[in-house]
């Protein structure tokens, strides 16, 4: 094998992983009370309220580029959060909805 097979199967293995890393889960977000929290939860997910989102998601997720999946009771307080966390730069927000909808576009219920 010549020096330039390796060399160009390296680079293509180093394409390839950091494709795969590019492509990690989004980070799911409950943005509803502490209190309707502990009455039904996604186990793994991060609850954060909806009135302190800019400044938790900046210490826990510094990269603006993180994909966020926000959601609360119906949505109103995730649409909330995502316009606050839209106006400080994060590029990758979405609104899931209600509890009910974020279980369903993951497949768990």
């Amino acid at each position: 094998m010549s020096w330039k097979t390796l060399i160009k199967t390296f680079l293509l293995l180093i394409t390839i992983f950091s494709s795969a890393m590019t492509h990690a889960d989004p980070t799911w977000i409950d943005v509803r009370s502490e209190f309707e929290h502990r009455l039904d939860s996604i186990d793994g997910d991060v609850r954060i309220s909806h009135t302190e989102i800019v400044q938790e998601v900046s210490k826990r997720f510094p990269d603006k580029s993180t994909e966020i999946k926000l959601y609360c009771l119906s949505g109103g307080r995730a649409g909330k959060a995502m316009s606050a966390l839209v106006q400080a730069g994060y590029n990758n927000i979405s609104n899931a909805g209600g509890i009910s909808d974020a279980r369903k576009q993951r497949g768990l219920q």
